[in-house]
């Protein structure tokens, strides 16, 4: 369905292209946080998880993303127009 020029469908997936692009940053994040610390390399461990701690927050803001584009679309004031 398009709204106003935007393909909502399409813009769905990007998001979750990114979402899925981020989880993967993520999970290095914190593997390579283990493995700092597990090296003796504390101040490097700390970074790496809070850089993990950021990225979970990414990850949330893109749901929150998804949900409001919904939202918007439904709002939106303008042509709609859908497949059939």
């Amino acid at each position: 369905m398009c709204t106003n020029g935007v393909n909502t469908g399409q813009f769905e997936q990007m998001i979750d292209q990114i979402d899925d692009h981020i989880k993967l940053e993520r999970r290095w994040a914190h593997t390579l946080g283990h493995m700092a610390g597990d090296a003796g390399f504390a101040t490097v461990s700390e970074k790496m998880h809070a850089a993990q701690a950021l990225l979970d927050d990414v990850r949330a803001l893109l749901g929150e993303a998804k949900d409001a584009l919904e939202e918007d679309a439904e709002g939106a004031s303008g042509v709609t127009v859908n497949l059939v």
